[in-house]
């Protein structure tokens, strides 16, 4: 491939200045051909994103592939980067949760929940069985000199409920231009960070966390208040996925509570409120909370969309950081 041929240096510049080049181009070769967003009827503010570019997932979820097929190997790290079948998968896995987002994203009439529920289902007790087979030395939890082997099929049945929760909390967290893109790369730095501090052997995901990263710049030069661009659920379904799968590849699934904490507190608590009044007639549940719960400091408290994600994205960097020391 192309960066064999180059010293280490322009291998290192190719997984940063590529993704934003091709991302960037894509976006701007695309943008009048992706589907326009119709508002959102209750959520806070929710109808000024009506008219504005909605999907643009699509496009940085390819430009991340792209990039990551075109850096097939690094001299850089001195292993080949998707080599084997687990990471094909993963991009295609990835392919498929933002291919059913877009969908939606597209459709005159928005999907059920239901339906997507399901959807979101399948590909992640795929993305935990591929796991799982590739990953049998990493079946156990191993935190904070706690050590517990698990069996393959329970382990595959926690990751997949851990994957499917973490796509449902990006998607339900992507309602602040900015938002969720900010958070997400939070996560991923911190991601990063843990597999240094333990020695992770498969340095491969450090790379694709990279590209992802750079990725998401372009995008969100574009979605930056006051936005022209989101991402939709071909975006945000997405990189929950692939969040998820990077906290499995550090062989320590716990640090999806401390490293995705804001994420799943913003996203998740809605989720837990509906279950809650639909299924166990709860009808008082969280009664004073506004869910999502971005949404709750914006209307509640008043803070601006500024002080929401600055905020949020500082106290997940507290948490992050306070947990990787104590890795050590």
């Amino acid at each position: 491939m192309f960066f064999n041929l180059v010293p280490e240096k322009l291998s290192w510049l190719g997984i940063i200045i590529l993704p934003v080049v091709i991302c960037a181009v894509l976006l701007s070769l695309f943008k009048d051909k992706l589907p326009k967003d119709q508002g959102r009827e209750f959520a806070v503010d929710g109808k000024l994103s009506a008219g504005k570019v909605r999907g643009a997932g699509i496009i940085f979820v390819c430009s991340f592939i792209i990039v990551s097929l075109l850096t097939l190997n690094l001299p850089a790290s001195g292993i080949a980067v998707f080599t084997n079948l687990e990471y094909y998968f993963y991009l295609i896995l990835i392919f498929l949760g933002m291919l059913s987002g877009y969908l939606d994203d597209k459709s005159e009439k928005p999907w059920g929940e239901y339906k997507k529920g399901a959807i979101d289902l399948v590909i992640s007790a795929l993305t935990a069985a591929n796991f799982v087979y590739f990953n049998r030395d990493l079946l156990s939890v191993n935190l904070f000199g706690m050590s517990l082997n698990i069996p393959p099929i329970v382990f595959g049945v926690i990751a997949a409920v851990l994957v499917w929760m973490l796509i449902n909390a990006t998607n339900c967290s992507d309602g602040i231009d900015g938002f969720c893109g900010s958070l997400t790369i939070v996560s991923l730095i911190s991601v990063m960070a843990a597999n240094v501090v333990l020695n992770v052997e498969d340095v491969r995901i450090n790379y694709h966390i990279i590209i992802m990263i750079f990725t998401l710049f372009p995008y969100l030069w574009k979605n930056a208040q006051p936005s022209t661009m989101m991402m939709g659920d071909a975006g945000s379904r997405a990189l929950g996925l692939f969040l998820c799968i990077c906290i499995l590849k550090t062989g320590n699934i716990l640090l999806v509570i401390p490293f995705c904490f804001m994420l799943c507190l913003d996203g998740l608590l809605g989720i837990v409120k509906v279950s809650l009044i639909r299924f166990l007639k709860m009808k008082n549940a969280f009664k004073n909370i506004r869910t999502p719960l971005h949404d709750h400091f914006r209307k509640n408290k008043g803070w601006s969309n500024t002080q929401v994600i600055f905020r949020f994205c500082m106290i997940q960097a507290l948490i992050s950081a306070v947990t990787v020391v104590a890795l050590k």
